[in-house]
């Protein structure tokens, strides 16, 4: 997903209202861009605060900035300037990261950030994209950059095996029938859902959209059991499934990243396999959900 946001962002470079603005992750990567537009490829250092301050200088002047770190660094730690520099002045930006939830967990706590989402999900009225395919990357950071207002694009090194179309609506990927509890899927979790509910009367829908939620599609599939996995901090979509639910009685299960500090280094599949998001503790999850229905 990396290669391919580095790729199309610097074709972006051809329309001068466009700059992009890092603190050291993925400079080398933007050497040969800088070579061409050295004033439109801003690299601040490790000055995660600033370079999102200068983003927001750079979207009062009109440009369209698209500002990269891992997400820790971009969201977390500056999250700050995000609210003032960019939301509380009304201007938009293009934030892109990579990390997730926990791909360089071999590094340790400083490089997770199950949050992010969450963080972003408290300002106002921003797009978050969280691509399931590095196929998907092109034309979700396509939108964001032409689109209007702020945008957050989510990047992994967990990928499902196909891409998928759409703009972000609910996609129905296996459908189960009538009556059937319905799980949507967000971004890269898609493979392990449809692994786990192979041999369940389980409807799967899939977004690479979180935000805005695609609620109009919620309604038309949504019964009376929901199950809603995201490959960040679980229950950060609750609010919305639940508002737009609200006049219909409904369950509603979320699954995601825990809030426990785990404590641990280990691999990107043993945090997966940590915090219930493998096939087989997804399936112990619902499993417990539908048999709770009962």
């Amino acid at each position: 997903m990396r290669e391919a946001f580095v790729d199309t962002a610097t074709r972006f470079l051809d329309d001068p209202r466009t700059t992009i603005v890092l603190a050291d992750i993925s400079a080398a990567a933007f050497d040969p861009a800088a070579a061409r537009y050295p004033d439109r490829v801003v690299n601040v250092g490790i000055r995660e605060q600033l370079m999102i301050g200068v983003a927001g200088g750079l979207a009062l002047t009109g440009q369209r900035p698209i500002v990269h770190s891992y997400a820790p660094f971009l969201v977390e730690r500056a999250y700050e300037q995000i609210k003032l520099d960019l939301d509380h002045q009304g201007v938009g930006a293009v934030l892109v990261s990579v990390g997730a939830s926990y791909d360089r967990a071999a590094a340790g706590r400083t490089h997770l950030s199950p949050a992010d989402v969450s963080l972003i999900d408290t300002l106002h009225d921003w797009t978050v994209h969280v691509p399931g395919h590095p196929d998907e990357v092109p034309e979700l950071l396509r939108r964001a950059v032409c689109g209007q207002g702020s945008a957050y694009l989510r990047l992994s090194t967990q990928a499902n095996t196909r891409a998928q179309v759409g703009d972000g609506e609910l996609v129905v990927v296996r459908d189960a029938g009538p009556g059937a509890a319905l799980l949507v899927a967000v971004g890269p979790v898609l493979d392990a859902a449809l692994a786990a509910v192979a041999d369940r009367p389980v409807t799967v829908a899939y977004t690479h959209r979180p935000r805005p939620f695609d609620t109009v599609g919620l309604r038309a599939l949504a019964g009376a059991e929901v199950i809603l996995v995201e490959p960040y901090l679980a229950g950060t979509s609750a609010r919305v499934v639940s508002e737009a639910l609200t006049d219909r009685p409904h369950r509603l299960l979320t699954l995601g990243v825990g809030r426990a500090d785990l404590r641990r280094y280990g691999s990107p599949e043993d945090h997966e396999r940590w915090h219930g998001l493998d096939p087989d503790g997804l399936r112990r999850s619902l499993d417990a959900f539908l048999r709770s229905a009962g």
